[in-house]
């Protein structure tokens, strides 16, 4: 039997929350404690240049209080490598920061920023850091997450949800059809896949079909459906719709 996808919850929007009226509640690490408690596989925090979410001290606190894997979102800058050089994450995934976005809005440019992402990459593996790349499902961005030598990307997903969400069915499957052969490419080329960003039950659970997932990301509706049911039964629906697409990949 193939291991089971993993599920990365991303507290980002927990601080969000906080930062809106300043003070220290909503705090983003008890809801990472929580998130862990009924279930998620490891942490997501993503430390803006803006600081506009997270800031540098519930990153470090959670890397002392959490006992489960940190995935640190980075841009590829001077500062954010220093940052994960020191604090020495589970994981970093390199992904495109603009200050002018609400959220990310695509893939990290790994062919037209070589130069930049590359001897990122390499620092952060000599450092014994997993590095993922986040990037569009598309051939030329995946041959070249190879040839930096990263272990993992991380397909987003953002695209194909947008195209579901609006009702475009032909745009859905166009856009699904990219992430199923970037998946098999990424296998084939010897990278672990992750996917996220834009994921609901729904499309978590279609996409778990696919067999070469490893892990998806997701932080935006879980913490919004928490709002309702409370942050672990959000968690506990999750997996059982990643688990229920993971069942079809294996029956298939």
């Amino acid at each position: 039997m193939a291991n089971p996808i993993r599920l990365g919850v991303n507290v980002d929007h927990v601080a969000t929350l906080r930062n809106a009226r300043g003070g220290v509640h909503p705090d983003p690490v008890t809801l990472a404690k929580l998130a862990v408690e009924a279930g998620a596989d490891g942490i997501t925090m993503h430390l803006r240049e803006d600081r506009r979410h997270v800031r540098d001290a519930d990153v470090e606190r959670l890397m002392a209080e959490v006992s489960a894997p940190l995935n640190f979102e980075m841009a590829c800058t001077a500062e954010m490598l220093s940052v994960a050089l020191r604090l020495k994450p589970h994981a970093a995934c390199l992904v495109p920061e603009k200050r002018e976005e609400r959220t990310t809005e695509g893939g990290l440019d790994v062919i037209g920023q070589k130069a930049q992402v590359a001897p990122v990459v390499r620092e952060l593996v000599a450092a014994g850091i997993r590095v993922s790349l986040f990037v569009e499902p598309d051939p030329e961005a995946l041959e070249q997450s190879a040839l930096m030598g990263a272990p993992v990307v991380e397909l987003h997903t953002g695209t194909w949800c947008e195209a579901l969400h609006r009702g475009d069915d032909r745009a859905a499957d166009r856009e699904f059809a990219r992430l199923r052969s970037g998946a098999a490419l990424a296998k084939r080329l010897g990278l672990e896949v992750h996917a996220g960003h834009g994921l609901d039950y729904a499309s978590a659970e279609t996409i778990s079909a696919l067999p070469e997932l490893a892990e998806l990301n997701i932080g935006h509706y879980l913490m919004g459906e928490a709002l309702a049911v409370g942050l672990p039964e959000t968690i506990r629906l999750m997996k059982a719709a990643m688990a229920r697409g993971a069942a079809r990949r294996a029956a298939a």
